[in-house]
């Protein structure tokens, strides 16, 4: 995986060592990492391992030819967005639809104008760096930079799954924010942004680095507690419900905020599947809301079998 500090990788993949020895020499002074492959299976090998930022990739190999090393880089969900940049001694049209159809990025033709092929080099570079980033940005919520929804449903499934595989702890709490629309309605937007925002540093500044805070959506949040019970959990979510009660907001210091928590978790293993168990947690919060809001509910669900047990049964 590409490090801010670390230079992109770009894999080489070309039957040809003489191509090999000229790209070295003339790419020698870009600021990225090149390595060379003679086989197309090698190459791809090396790809799913490396994850390289720019893959150049000729087409007329031997065995495993540049459309079936494509197809392979599309088909796989570590390399499916990597850019390639065909190469080719041949420049018909035929041949370019192929690759375009597969999903190459790119085509150029041998031999080689060194001036363009830098460029192409270049602009595939800069079109990985801008597609990382969107991937990055797309799980992340704008205005708490804390993860969003999207990425709250795939470490939520993830985390249930192993807690069903090793029968650990697991516990998820559903926060909500009590009388939001009062808020905005009372003191404008710009007061509840402010509200949100603070809501997310007080719950990040209550949990452990290794629990997943994320914003649900609107005044709604989720934190993902590995290794905890529910009794553990509640305790947590007890912490941050008094510590949103003592923040003075700056735009309506006369209007605290409180905030209602439902609990479910269990003491070890899956007891129910990652939807089921969410709706619990939810119906938790509900019934805290039901009750008089600003407190927190707790669902402890009984331990469920382990994977092979579970498949077992």
């Amino acid at each position: 995986m590409q490090t801010p500090e670390s230079k992109p990788l770009v894999v080489l993949i070309d039957d040809s060592v003489d191509i090999h020895r000229l790209l070295m020499a003339r790419l020698r002074l870009e600021p990225f990492d090149l390595l060379c492959f003679e086989r197309g299976a090698e190459g791809l090998a090396a790809c799913a391992q490396r994850k390289p930022s720019l893959v150049l990739l000729d087409i007329d190999m031997p065995g495993m030819d540049g459309f079936a090393v494509l197809r392979a880089l599309r088909g796989s969900p570590a390399t499916a967005n990597t850019p390639v940049v065909m190469l080719s001694g041949f420049c018909s049209a035929q041949d370019k639809v192929a690759c375009f159809d597969l999903g190459a990025t790119d085509y150029v033709t041998k031999p080689f104008d060194f001036s363009e092929l830098r460029a192409r080099v270049r602009s595939g570079l800069r079109l990985e760096r801008l597609l990382r980033l969107l991937a990055e940005r797309a799980e992340v919520d704008g205005l708490t930079g804390l993860a969003n929804r999207s990425a709250f449903n795939r470490r939520w499934g993830q985390e249930v799954a192993e807690a069903v595989r090793y029968g650990k702890k697991l516990a998820l709490a559903v926060l909500d924010i009590d009388n939001f629309k009062r808020i905005n309605d009372t003191y404008g937007h710009p007061a509840g942004d402010e509200v949100i925002q603070g809501f997310a540093s007080v719950i990040v500044g209550n949990v452990r680095d290794s629990d997943i805070t994320c914003r649900y959506g609107g005044e709604e949040f989720c934190v993902i507690m590995p290794e905890t019970a529910s009794e553990e959990a509640g305790l947590v979510a007890e912490r941050i419900r008094q510590a949103v009660q003592q923040v003075r907001w700056a735009k309506h210091a006369e209007h605290p905020v409180t905030v209602s928590v439902g609990v479910a978790g269990t003491a070890g293993g899956g007891a129910l599947p990652a939807t089921e168990w969410f709706e619990r947690a939810d119906k938790a919060l509900y019934a805290a809301k039901n009750a008089g809001r600003n407190r927190v509910v707790i669902d402890a669900l009984p331990a469920g079998p382990t994977g092979p047990m579970k498949l077992a049964g």
